[in-house]
């Protein structure tokens, strides 16, 4: 088996990591912009040898985990020189604009969407880990577009990542990946600018910081480069769910002014339900 990574950071040298665990005899051959980020996958393990784009798209799997931005240039560029037998698999934020680019290519049928909902807030080859993929959920776009066989390769990989399958459309996942997932991420980066703000002024505001809030931030420790993209690309989603939390936000703080606790207390106790959502 011969899979090849591109793209060598946390979910690309994860995968990188499990599918030489769960393969026998695999071989990993990783592609990266970054020379250091080659080496350090080599040093790690991560991948056996590094390749190109011109001679190493002819293997079992081609998994592309670059910023969304990059995958639209890069896929129709792998599409038109895979193997007949190889699978292009995306593990983007954004399904709309890469099922897009793609749509009317000859080999489209070699291509499946996907969106793995899992990683933490570090990058680059170091950041990868084993199981990362374990009970997580996987996201499939368009899976009626890629060829059956094809369905049958991936779907053998992610039921070996021990991965949970939802098939949605691309327009709908990036709808509601905008509240779940970016608006999450817009929410830490400006809670952490807020306080970085604050102490400029208060030197000692971060002693003050318990697990609260450094759980609260965590994903402003992730990289501009990589969500910079994301947001632009599902800018309109985005933009509403901003609106829409912004708005509640402003509500909160109506209700502080004019002391109306009781109308804070009922909004918290009818948000704690999502302790049985999220349990």
């Amino acid at each position: 088996m011969k899979a090849t990574i591109i793209g060598l950071g946390l979910i690309g040298g994860s995968m990188a990591l499990d599918i030489q665990r769960l393969y026998e005899n695999v071989l990993i051959i990783g592609i990266d912009s970054n020379e250091d980020h080659l080496n350090e996958a080599i040093s790690l393990g991560l991948i056996h040898r590094k390749g190109n784009l011109k001679d190493d798209l002819d293997g079992d799997f081609v998994i592309l985990a670059v910023p969304v931005d990059v995958a639209l240039l890069l896929l129709p560029k792998i599409l038109d020189n895979i193997a007949e037998n190889t699978i292009v698999i995306d593990v983007g934020s954004t399904k709309k604009p890469i099922c897009e680019v793609v749509e009317n290519h000859p080999k489209r049928s070699n291509f499946l969407a996907t969106h793995p909902i899992a990683g933490t807030e570090f990058s680059g080859p170091n950041a990868a880990i084993e199981n990362l993929f374990e009970d997580k959920v996987n996201i499939l776009c368009e899976i009626e577009r890629t060829s059956y066989k094809k369905q049958e390769k991936a779907l053998e990989l992610f039921r070996k990542l021990n991965m949970r399958i939802r098939y949605m459309e691309p327009k709908s996942h990036d709808k509601h990946i905008a509240y779940v997932s970016h608006l999450s991420h817009i929410s830490s980066f400006m809670l952490g600018k807020t306080v970085i703000e604050k102490e400029k002024d208060e030197k000692d505001i971060f002693d003050m910081a318990g697990s609260g809030f450094e759980s609260t931030v965590r994903l402003a420790k992730s990289s501009p480069a990589m969500w910079t993209p994301i947001f632009r690309q599902n800018k309109k989603q985005i933009v509403k769910s901003l609106e829409e939390y912004i708005a509640n936000l402003s509500t909160f703080k109506s209700f502080l002014e004019s002391d109306d606790y009781e109308a804070i207390f009922n909004e918290m106790k009818n948000t704690n339900r999502i302790k049985e959502i999220l349990k």
